[in-house]
C-alpha cells in the first residue's frame, strides 16, 4: 500500500471517531501497567576478539517502553541486552552498551531524556526505538518527520557524527491487545510514520532504517508478554534478528 493510500485509511479514524475513544478508554483501564526491565541501564558484552587489540563497540538505545525492557524481567533478555549480544557476535567486538528508555516516550520526549542525561561513553552507534507513543498521540506524519529530524540533531551534537539507527515502528495492526476497528486504523498509522521515517533515513547522511517487522496473526501470541501490548523476550528476540543486522552495516562491518 502507498503512502497516499495510507494517508486516506488513516482517515478511517475521522468516521470511526467515537467508536475509537470508547475502544482507547476502555483499554487505558484493562492493559496492565508492566514493569520496566531491573537492573543496570549500562553494560557489557564479551567479544571474540582480544580486548587490547579490539576495543568495545559503544552502542546506545533510545526510546519508549520497548527500550525500558516492558516485557522482559532484566535487560539481558530485553531489547538492548538482546542488541548487543547479536552484535558482538556479529562483528566478534565486545559491545559495551547504554539504554535511555521510557514509557510512554515519544520522539520529542526522547529527545529532551538525551539532553538531559548523562552518557556512560561516546557511542559508536545510536539506536533509536519509538514510534508507539506517536501514534497513540495521533501525530501526523509531518510532526513525526520534524521530531525524529531534530532528535537526529541533538545526537549529532552531544555525540558527533556517529550513524543513527532507526528501529522500525512496530507493526501496531498485529498487537492482539488491540480491539478492531482500533487495531487496524493504528496499524496503518504505525505504517504510515515508519515509511516516513525510511524516507527521512534516505535523506540523512549517516542515518539507517532497520526494515519492518512482519508478523502472521498465527505468531502474534507468542511474541507478546502479558497483557498483548509488549514484546516478551521471544519478541525481542526476532526483532534484534532485523535491527542487528543494520547496526552491523552501520558501524561499517558489512556492505
Amino acid at each position: 500500500m502507498g503512502e497516499p493510500a495510507l494517508r486516506s485509511a488513516t482517515n478511517l479514524s475521522l468516521v470511526l471517531g467515537p467508536i475509537l475513544m470508547f475502544q482507547g478508554r476502555r483499554l487505558r483501564r484493562t492493559i496492565p501497567r508492566l514493569p520496566e526491565a531491573s537492573g543496570p541501564c549500562t553494560g557489557l558484552v564479551s567479544g571474540a576478539s582480544p580486548a587490547l587489540t579490539s576495543p568495545p563497540l559503544k552502542l546506545l538505545l533510545i526510546g519508549e517502553s520497548t527500550a525500558a525492557g516492558v516485557g522482559a524481567a532484566e535487560h539481558s533478555e530485553a531489547l538492548v541486552g538482546q542488541l548487543a549480544h547479536a552484535t558482538a557476535g556479529r562483528t566478534d567486538r565486545a559491545v559495551a552498551w547504554q539504554v535511555l528508555g521510557q514509557s510512554g516516550a515519544t520522539a520529542r520526549r526522547a529527545r529532551s531524556m538525551l539532553l538531559e542525561s548523562e552518557l556512560e561513553f561516546t557511542p559508536d552507534v545510536v539506536v533509536l526505538a519509538l514510534g508507539v507513543n506517536d501514534v497513540l498521540q495521533m501525530h501526523s506524519a509531518s510532526v513525526w518527520r520534524t521530531e525524529l529530524r531534530e532528535l537526529v540533531s541533538v545526537v549529532r551534537e552531544r555525540c558527533g557524527s556517529v550513524p543513527v539507527v532507526f528501529a522500525a515502528v512496530p507493526p501496531m495492526g498485529r498487537f492482539p491487545a488491540l480491539p478492531q476497528p482500533l487495531r487496524a486504523v493504528l496499524g496503518l498509522r504505525a505504517r504510515l510514520l515508519d515509511r516516513n521515517a525510511q524516507r527521512l533515513a534516505s535523506e540523512l547522511a549517516g542515518v539507517f532504517h532497520s526494515g519492518s517487522v512482519e508478523l502472521a496473526p498465527n505468531q502474534a501470541t507468542a511474541l507478546f508478554c502479558a497483557g498483548w501490548f509488549h514484546p516478551s523476550p521471544a519478541g525481542y528476540r526476532l526483532w534484534v534478528q532485523h535491527l542487528s543486522a543494520v547496526v552491523e552495516t552501520a558501524c561499517g562491518f558489512s556492505e
